[in-house]
C-alpha cells in the first residue's frame, strides 16, 4: 500500500483515559484518583498535543452523585469538558465504566437503570452541546465479572445474576439515551464491548457455540434482536428472566450509531478437554465437562482468528460503522508499539476492503492500575500508557510520538517495529501441544541493538533480557570491538548498522583502580569518548552506565541527578569524566547511574557471596556505616531498554527504592535464607582494608522518575528466581 493510499483509508485517531470506577465489596477503586488526574489541570493540554480528534472522557455517576438526589458539583467536569472543546477535540462522555453505580444502588437493583438515566439527563442538561455518549462501557464484560465470576460487586456467581445485571445495564443505556435525546435530539450512542471469540476441541463445540452467541448480546439486545428465534432466548427464559424484561428491548430498540470494539490479546479463548496437557491450576469446567479455558493466541488451533477476522464478522452481522475504542497492550514498550502498529494496519486493510473503521482509539493515555489483579485489590501493578506517570509529570513515551505521527497522517518508523510482536511468533505457543504444525515464518532480521561488553554482569543481563523481550541484538567482547581503537569502533558500527549501542563494558574494580589509574581511565573514559564520537557521526543512540561513586557521600538524603558530583576515588573520577564526554558528544546519550548490581544469573554478585558464606556456616563481615542502593539487574535493564526505546537522554538514576547499610542488607539475606543473623558481624568501614575510599552514603533516588520497584520487591523476585 502506498503512502497516499494509506492516508486515504486512515481512520481518525481518538484517545481515552482508563477511568474504571469499580467496586469490590464496599471499596470503590477510582482509576482517575490513582492516576492523580484530578489534581493535574494541564493533562488535557498534553493530550491535545497528540493531534487526536476525539477523547473518551468520564463524567461518572459514582463520582458525581454520591448521595441519591443530592446536589452535584459540576465544576471539575465543566472545566475539563470546556477545555477539551477549546482544543477542537470531540468529547465522548462516559457515565459508567466497569462501575455499579454509587453506594445507594447496585447492578442487581431494580431501580438501577432508572437511576442512571436520571443522572444522564442531568449531564445532558448541564452539557447540552455534548453529542457523543457512552453510557455504559462493556456491559457484557461487567456482567460477567460482577455476576458470573464474583470478582466485582455484587460478587454473584450464577447465570441468573449475570443475566439480571446485563439487562439492567442495557436498560440503563436505552433509558439514558432517551433522556439525553430529550435535550439533544442529535445525540449519538457509541456502544463499546469486548470483541471476543471462543474456539474449542470438537467435544466442547457446544460450549464454544454458547459463548460465541453470548458475545453478541450487548448489540443484539440493544437492537431488539433477542426474540423467540434467538439462540439464547430459551437460555434466558429458562433462567426465569421475566418476559416483560425481554419484551422491553423488543419494544424500545436503541441501535448504536457506532459499534465500539475493544479487543485485547486475551479476548479470544480456547477450550480444551485434554487436561493432561495443562497444569492443574488451569483445570475447570461447566458442570458437565472438565476443561481448561486458555488464551487462544497460545494455541495453534488452525482456525481463522485475530482482530481482522472478528471485525469482519461484526460488520457482516450488523452493517454498522465501527470504531476501535481501546488499543492497548500491557507489555514492554516495543511490544506496545508493535500492537498499536498491528491494529492500525488492520484498520487500513479493513477500510480499503470496504469494512468501515471510522476511528482508532489509543487507550490508557495515562496508563492503568491493578489490571494484573483484575481490579480486585488496591495494590496492583501500574502499567504505563501513552504517558508514563512514574515521573513527576506525565512523561511522553515513544507511543506518544507514534500517536502524533498517525494522527497527522505521517509515516512513523522505529527499528523495533521491524520485528513481529510476540503474538505473531511461534514462541507464543506455551502449552504442551502444537496441533497443526508451524504456521508462522521467522521474522526477517531487523536493525539490531549492539551490546558492548557481553561477558560482564551487565552485558550478560542485557543479552538475556533482549532475548526475553524479542529485541534483535548482537553482543561483542573486547576482542570483537576495541573501545580504545577508533578504527575498530567505526568498522564494527559500519558492519552491524545498529540503531543504538549499549555500552555495558568498562573498568569496574574500585580498589584496583587506585593502583592502575591509567587503565581505569582508558577503559572508562577513552572508550566512552571514542564510542560517543562514532555514535554521533553515525546518528546512533548511545546508552552508557555510570555509578553512585561519582558522589562524596556526605549528603544525608539520597542523591538526585542534579546533585553536584565529587568523587572520592579513581573509579568515581573516571565515571565523572565519562559522563561529561558522553553528554557533550552531541549523540543525545542516555547515561544511567546505578549501584551494586545483583541477579540470579551471575554467581559473582554480592547476594550470592553472602549466601555462600552463610550456607557454609561462616561469619559474614560487612560495614554498618556504609549505605547503598542495591539494584536488581532485571529491573535495571528492563527500564533502561524502555528509556532507550523512548529516545530519552541525559543522566537518569535507576536503583530499587530504599536504602540499606551493607550489614542490614546481609541481615535481610540471612533472614530470607532462614539463617540466624548472628552469623552477620557488624563492623565499621575503617576496619576494612579498602585501597579506595568509599562514600559513606551512595544512595540514589531520582527527580526524573521512580521506575524501579522497592528493594523488598526486588529481593522477592531474586529469591523466587533461584
Amino acid at each position: 500500500m502506498s503512502i497516499k493510499e494509506t492516508k486515504l483509508f486512515a481512520p481518525e485517531v481518538w484517545a481515552g483515559i482508563e477511568c474504571s470506577y469499580n467496586r469490590v465489596n464496599h471499596h470503590f477503586l477510582d482509576q482517575l484518583q490513582l492516576s492523580n488526574h484530578y489534581a493535574r489541570p494541564d493533562d488535557i493540554e498534553q493530550f491535545a498535543k497528540l493531534g487526536i480528534k476525539a477523547l473518551h472522557y468520564p463524567v461518572l455517576w459514582e463520582k458525581h452523585e454520591t448521595q441519591q438526589n443530592g446536589p452535584i458539583n459540576w465544576d471539575w467536569a465543566t472545566l475539563q469538558l470546556n477545555k477539551i472543546r477549546s482544543y477542537n477535540i470531540t468529547p465522548i462522555v462516559s457515565l459508567l465504566h466497569h462501575g455499579c453505580g454509587p453506594s445507594f444502588t447496585h447492578l442487581l437493583d431494580d431501580e438501577f437503570a432508572v437511576g442512571l438515566s436520571r443522572f444522564a439527563r442531568k449531564v445532558a442538561d448541564r452539557f447540552p452541546w455534548v453529542t457523543y455518549y457512552k453510557p455504559v462501557n462493556e456491559p457484557l464484560t461487567t456482567a460477567r465479572f460482577s455476576g458470573l465470576y464474583g470478582l466485582w460487586h455484587p460478587h454473584a456467581k450464577d447465570n441468573f445474576a449475570f443475566a439480571t445485571i446485563l439487562f439492567n445495564e442495557l436498560k440503563a443505556v436505552v433509558l439514558s439515551m432517551e433522556e439525553i435525546r430529550k435535550v439533544n435530539p442529535d445525540a449519538k450512542l457509541i456502544q463499546t464491548e469486548d470483541l471476543s471469540k471462543t474456539y474449542s476441541t470438537p467435544s466442547l463445540q457446544y460450549q464454544a457455540d454458547f459463548e460465541n452467541n453470548r458475545r453478541w448480546l450487548t448489540y443484539d439486545i440493544l437492537m431488539g434482536k433477542l426474540d423467540r428465534y434467538h439462540p439464547l432466548w430459551d437460555f434466558f427464559t429458562g433462567l426465569g428472566i421475566p418476559l416483560k424484561t425481554l419484551q422491553f428491548f423488543l419494544e424500545r430498540p436503541c441501535c448504536p450509531d457506532l459499534l465500539g470494539v475493544n479487543h485485547y490479546v486475551t479476548s479470544e479463548r480456547y477450550l480444551d478437554d485434554n487436561l493432561s496437557l495443562y497444569p492443574a491450576h488451569l483445570h475447570g469446567g461447566n458442570g458437565v465437562h472438565r476443561y481448561v479455558d486458555v488464551e487462544a493466541i497460545r494455541i495453534n488451533h488452525g482456525q481463522p482468528s485475530g482482530l481482522k477476522v472478528l471485525i469482519e464478522e461484526l460488520y457482516q452481522r450488523y452493517k454498522i460503522d465501527i470504531a476501535i475504542t481501546e488499543v492497548h497492550l500491557h507489555c514492554t514498550r516495543e511490544e506496545q508499539m508493535r500492537w498499536m502498529q498491528s491494529v492500525w494496519n488492520i484498520c487500513l486493510e479493513l477500510n480499503q476492503s470496504g469494512t468501515p473503521i471510522k476511528a482508532f482509539t489509543v487507550w490508557a493515555l495515562l496508563g492503568a492500575y491493578g489490571w494484573n489483579k483484575l481490579l480486585t485489590q488496591p495494590d496492583g501493578d501500574y502499567e504505563s500508557g501513552i504517558f508514563d506517570l512514574r515521573s513527576p509529570k506525565p512523561r511522553p513515551t515513544a507511543l506518544a510520538t507514534m500517536v502524533n505521527s498517525l494522527a497527522n497522517n505521517q509515516t512513523f518508523q522505529h527499528p523495533v517495529l521491524q520485528e513481529k510482536g510476540w503474538w505473531e511468533k511461534e514462541s507464543r505457543f506455551i502449552h504442551a501441544h502444537d496441533r497443526n504444525g508451524s504456521i508462522y515464518t521467522s521474522t526477517p532480521a531487523s536493525q539490531p541493538l549492539l551490546i558492548i561488553g557481553k561477558n560482564g554482569n551487565l552485558g550478560k543481563a542485557f543479552r538475556l533480557i533482549c532475548q526475553q523481550r524479542g529485541l534483535h541484538y548482537y553482543a561483542l567482547d573486547r576482542q570483537e570491538m576495541d573501545l580504545c581503537d577508533e578504527t575498530s569502533i567505526e568498522q564494527v558500527l559500519r558492519h552491524y548498522q545498529p540503531w543504538a549501542v549499549v555500552n555495558a563494558a568498562g573498568y569496574s574494580h574500585v580498589d584496583q583502580a587506585e593502583s592502575e589509574p591509567q587503565k581505569c581511565f582508558n577503559d572508562n573514559v577513552i572508550g566512552v569518548q571514542n564510542l560517543s564520537r562514532a555514535c554521533q557521526a553515525g546518528g546512533i543512540k548511545l546508552l552508557t552506565f555510570s555509578s553512585a561513586m561519582v558522589f562524596d557521600g556526605i549528603k544525608e538524603k539520597a542523591y538526585l541527578e542534579s546533585d553536584k558530583v565529587s568523587p572520592l576515588n579513581v573509579y568515581g573520577r573516571s565515571k565523572v569524566a565519562a559522563e561529561k564526554i558522553a553528554l557533550d558528544s552531541g549523540c543525545d546519550a542516555l547515561v544511567i547511574r546505578s549501584s551494586l548490581f545483583f541477579s540470579a544469573w551471575e554467581p559473582e554478585n554480592i547476594i550470592n557471596k553472602i549466601r555462600l558464606t552463610l550456607e557454609n556456616g561462616q561469619t559474614a563481615f560487612f560495614p554498618d556505616d556504609i549505605f547503598v542502593s542495591p539494584t536488581y539487574l532485571p529491573d535495571l535493564v528492563n527500564v533502561s531498554l524502555d528509556l532507550l526505546v523512548d529516545n530519552e537522554c541525559g543522566i537518569w538514576h535507576l536503583a530499587n527504592q530504599g536504602e540499606t547499610s551493607w550489614q542490614q542488607f546481609a541481615h535481610e539475606i540471612a533472614d530470607r535464607m532462614g539463617i540466624h543473623t548472628d552469623f552477620v558481624s557488624k563492623h565499621n568501614a575503617e576496619s576494612f582494608d579498602w585501597k579506595a575510599p568509599r562514600p559513606q552514603r551512595s544512595v540514589l533516588s531520582s527527580e526524573r522518575g521512580i521506575f524501579l520497584p522497592t528493594l523488598s520487591h526486588a529481593l522477592d523476585a531474586y529469591f523466587s528466581s533461584i
